[in-house]
């Protein structure tokens, strides 16, 4: 390969990581977005913080109270668990390495923990190399991180009101 020529995935480079990010440079971001990836990631590492400090409720839900938050008004008002009951427990867990206990508690906890857990070096290095790390349609991977975040959720939420 000369040096005028761009480097493609058939390259003669051997490296899988080298050839995945030439085909997923990443999008170009400002120093806005470098900003508010920075924040974002120190949020997330205060939320793993306060998670750590925070010891899972027995109950498998309630945990949030001890944080000072009010019980459940679904759970209090209706006597069914709401969408999110278990999520502060499932985390308490998650930081403890109680995988099982955090997936018992909330499933969509378990996963919303390991998508904030992948997201702090995500954000470092596309902080350190101004570009959105292995994502080219930033909104379209948003979209479906959410959606599937809120199906999963939806979907436990039913089992747990029929079972």
């Amino acid at each position: 390969m000369n040096s005028n020529s761009k480097p493609t995935a058939k390259s003669t480079d051997s490296s899988f990581l080298s050839a995945f990010r030439m085909l997923h440079p990443g999008t170009s971001i400002g120093w806005k977005m470098r900003l508010l990836l920075i924040g974002w990631s120190l949020f997330l590492i205060a939320g793993f913080g306060v998670a750590i400090q925070t010891t899972p409720d027995s109950r498998g839900f309630g945990t949030h109270q001890k944080l000072g938050f009010a019980p459940c008004v679904i759970k209090t008002r209706f006597s069914i668990p709401c969408p999110s009951c278990g999520m502060t427990t499932s985390f308490s867990h998650f930081v403890r390495g109680q995988f099982r206990q955090s997936a018992q508690a909330n499933t969509s906890g378990l996963v919303l923990a390991v998508i904030c857990l992948v997201m702090i070096p995500w954000s470092w290095i596309s902080v350190y190399r101004r570009r959105f790390w292995l994502v080219s349609q930033p909104e379209t991977c948003l979209l479906w991180l959410i959606c599937s975040l809120v199906s999963i959720t939806v979907i436990e939420w039913a089992f747990r009101l029929n079972f």
